[in-house]
């Protein structure tokens, strides 16, 4: 499988040569296959910001490099706004990205800006609202009519309205209800699937990671702590506190149970496998 994105040997280092030096990332390598779900977890401070500034070229690294489809995106420099368009970013708060007239406007921006003509920015705006659930009622409201959750689906909307290849989202669903978290998720797994995109996702939620996510990045203290499948991460669930992240609540139960040779597994994060370790350890 092609790797969408590579990095390879990156830090970024605030105040090089000054008593107040600090590596946000220090000499990371990891790569984010093509097609795939990443979720990125750490605690606060642990780098995740930084690294989704780097990979679209907002921010660049103090060392290392990295590559879209194996081409460095700093190759061309007076090319940036190519490689944005292909790697599209979702910032933690990405309501305060929103700026025009009409919620239908401002999901326009950015197919406007490909030079597209009317007929495709309709037809890439209705998608858009589509797959983050917007009704064409709120297409047509202010922005700043609309609620927080509603603000969220609309900036989502406009960086897929863009068509990008892949997509780095912080914190996507931060502040929604259990309702709102699960319908901008799915929207963005069917995205994936309609286009063949790449997505990371970082989250603090390792419930969200762990139903969503086909591999995990966890991160801490701006170095790689461990990667993976999500299987491979959940077998070592209890090595996840050393990174001070907290557990789905089904995999703390599982430890629990475990302790008490009820259960052998640790490695259950959704209800549905839980259901069938529990059948397994009554059926014994």
């Amino acid at each position: 499988m092609a790797n969408a994105l590579e990095v390879k040997g990156v830090s970024v280092i605030y105040g090089e040569g000054t008593p107040f030096r600090k590596a946000a990332l220090n000499n990371i390598s990891t790569v984010f296959p093509q097609g795939e779900i990443t979720g990125i977890i750490g605690h606060t401070g642990s780098g995740k910001s930084t690294l989704a500034s780097l990979l679209n070229g907002l921010a660049k690294p103090t060392e290392g490099e990295i590559l879209l489809f194996g081409e460095s995106i700093w190759a061309k420099p007076k090319e940036m706004k190519k490689i944005r368009s292909r790697v599209g970013l979702v910032f933690q708060y990405p309501e305060y990205q929103l700026f025009d007239e009409t919620v239908e406007s401002d999901i326009a921006f950015g197919p406007k800006n490909l030079g597209l003509d009317e007929i495709e920015i309709k037809k890439r705006i209705r998608l858009a609202a589509d797959f983050c659930g917007l009704s064409d009622k709120e297409l047509k409201k202010s922005p700043f009519e609309l609620s927080g959750g509603q603000k969220r689906r609309a900036a989502i909307a406009g960086v897929l309205a863009m068509r990008p290849e892949v997509l780095v989202l912080d914190e996507p669903a931060a502040g929604l209800d259990p309702k709102g978290r699960e319908e901008i998720l799915q929207g963005l797994t069917e995205y994936k699937k309609e286009f063949g995109a790449t997505l990371l996702i970082i989250s603090h939620s390792m419930e969200d990671i762990a139903k969503y996510a086909d591999r995990i990045l966890v991160m801490k203290e701006g170095e790689i702590f461990m990667q993976g499948g999500v299987e491979e991460i959940f077998m070592q669930a209890e090595k996840l506190f050393d990174a001070n992240l907290d557990l789905p609540q089904i995999t703390k139960l599982f430890i629990e149970l475990k302790k008490r040779s009820i259960c052998q597994s640790t490695d259950v994060y959704t209800v549905g496998y839980a259901k069938k370790e529990i059948e397994k350890a009554l059926s014994r």
